[in-house]
């Protein structure tokens, strides 16, 4: 007969991940984390939260083995603890749009209507054809900490004064974070106003280190 106590031990060890991922911050901290290393600092401005609240999110997420970090001088960096972790939250995010009815209706008011969509395997035939421009639209050190290779970066807020560099000749794909970041959605709304084909991709980051798609830094 299995003894009770173990059992519950092994258990309370499941749950302790699954109470780490109960807060809304910690979710968004940690698909912050999925698109590279980043302080403290960076990811409470990120994330609007201060510095004290983030960093006890950060030390929860520690604590349930979901985050590594180092220190660099005075400075306390974080990353994911490995793509197994996002594959949990990618997980957790296809479970909530699959059983929870009120996910869809959230995920349109906070990214909008759906704009075109090309899934990542067409995408990544399509640019060895040279197809299509690929657009990585997020933030400097996101795109310097990992991204498609051959991806062109115009961070969401520089598109628009620098339409000229890309081809107009070509379809423009773009992609973000993940499905539920919206600055894909909006990079694409921005193309299609100035007359450009555009279209994003199904997915992002996360979903892309939850399945070994290959990713580079730059050099």
């Amino acid at each position: 007969m299995a003894d009770r106590d173990a059992k519950t031990a092994l258990l309370e060890e499941f749950a302790a991940v699954g109470k780490a991922l109960g807060s809304p911050a910690r979710l968004e901290l940690l698909d912050l984390l999925t698109q590279g290393p980043r302080t403290v600092e960076d990811l409470a401005r990120t994330a609007g939260l201060g510095l004290s609240t983030c960093s006890a999110h950060l030390q929860r997420l520690h604590g349930a083995g979901l985050v590594t970090t180092r220190r660099d001088g005075t400075r306390i960096w974080y990353s994911l603890a490995g793509d197994d972790v996002a594959g949990l939250l990618a997980g957790l995010r296809r479970v909530a749009r699959r059983r929870r009815p009120g996910t869809e209706s959230a995920r349109r008011r906070y990214v909008g209507e759906d704009v075109g969509v090309v899934e990542v395997a067409a995408l990544l035939r399509a640019d060895r054809d040279a197809g299509v421009v690929v657009l990585d639209v997020r933030p400097a050190a996101e795109f310097a900490a990992g991204h498609l290779p051959g991806a062109v970066h115009i961070p969401l807020e520089e598109l628009v004064e620098r339409l000229g560099e890309l081809p107009t000749d070509r379809e423009v794909v773009a992609y973000c974070r993940g499905d539920y970041c919206a600055l894909a959605h909006e990079a694409v709304r921005v193309l299609t106003a100035h007359g450009r084909r555009a279209r994003r991709v199904s997915d992002g980051i996360l979903e892309w280190r939850a399945a070994g798609v290959p990713l580079v830094p730059s050099s």
